[in-house]
């Protein structure tokens, strides 16, 4: 079902949609393709949301740079110096990182109003980024599914074309918090991940893949989470056609357990050490699936590109348990 959310300064309005299965309850906005919220039970049948949120649409205007639930494109993460090489031309993209490009520029997918039509147990959006948005080429036509399956587990789907050589990575940028208030930081992580790219001050990758094995980012055994991650993860599986599981996150209070699954070859661990204002440090944990930060000036990273003639697909699946 849906409902009116909200409305922008140009008049267009924003809607809410509820999608709910097997003791999931999801709402989703129009405006970023936000998941706004995700009510799951804890191991005492108590339902929480478990992602952070704002409760009406001038919370997400106001507050736009933690990227909360929002759908991020056209590049998620960051493009060092706000700039990239494709085969003869260089393209200089709209900076709002200083001196890079974060998550599609100052305005992103995450600040547009995507149309939204029902499908079987979920939502279709879709939108053109027009050649040249943000100061990236090619006309790109994109679809995000978003599903909740027979175990209440959310599934993302992004797939996308373009008539002009561009490059594309996509992602959902919730923060979870499994206690559904406080700080996650007390949770526990795992990841399927033995290497992870180290970053210089402007938290752009060195090109180093690094190994964990004795180091703070050695997460292959579930331990506390803490804080003090913003970092990119180098999946061991790589890229591949289904979704494989990758990660785990688990609230010993609560019980809840989260589960990644996906595609992409990396995931950014985000402790959210500096969310800003109204939340506090580590209220939420973000788990974003993707291809490796600055891919497009790091021809050793898993390419970025897409062209012509070619589908660009991501999945991503959030699963949610109890223990």
């Amino acid at each position: 079902m849906s409902e009116h959310f909200g409305t922008l300064s140009d008049g267009t309005a924003v809607h809410r949609w509820t999608l709910e299965r097997a003791g999931t309850r999801v709402r989703v906005l129009s405006y970023g393709g936000i998941v706004q919220s995700v009510e799951v039970p804890d191991r005492d049948r108590r339902t929480a949301d478990v992602v952070v949120g704002f409760a009406d649409l001038d919370g997400y205007l106001t507050h736009p740079e933690p990227f909360l639930g929002a759908l991020i494109g056209r590049y998620a993460n960051r493009i060092a110096h706000a700039r990239f090489p494709l085969d003869d031309m260089t393209y200089a993209l709209e900076p709002n990182n200083a001196p890079n490009s974060l998550h599609g520029g100052p305005r992103g997918f995450d600040k547009r109003v995507w149309e939204v039509t029902p499908v079987e147990h979920g939502l279709r959006l879709s939108r053109v980024s027009p050649h040249g948005e943000e100061g990236f080429p090619g006309r790109l036509e994109i679809t995000a599914t978003y599903t909740l399956d027979a175990s209440g587990g959310l599934h993302l789907v992004y797939e996308a074309v373009t008539d002009a050589p561009t490059v594309v990575n996509l992602t959902n940028h919730s923060y979870f918090n499994l206690a559904g208030s406080g700080n996650a930081w007390s949770h526990e992580l795992r990841l399927a991940a033995s290497r992870y790219t180290p970053v210089d001050a402007d938290l752009i990758p060195t090109g180093e893949l690094a190994e964990v094995v004795d180091t703070r980012f050695d997460f292959r055994a579930r331990r506390k989470l803490g804080s003090g991650y913003d970092h990119n993860f180098v999946l061991d599986k790589g890229v591949t056609a289904a979704p494989q599981e990758v990660a785990e996150l688990y609230d010993p209070a609560s019980g809840r357990v989260l589960t990644v699954a996906t595609t992409e070859p990396g995931i950014q661990v985000y402790s959210a050490d500096h969310l800003g204002e109204p939340f506090v440090p580590g209220e939420g944990v973000a788990l974003e699936t993707q291809h490796f930060p600055d891919s497009p000036n790091r021809p050793e990273f898993p390419s970025t590109e897409l062209r012509p003639g070619a589908v660009y697909r991501s999945e991503t699946v959030y699963g949610f348990s109890v223990r």
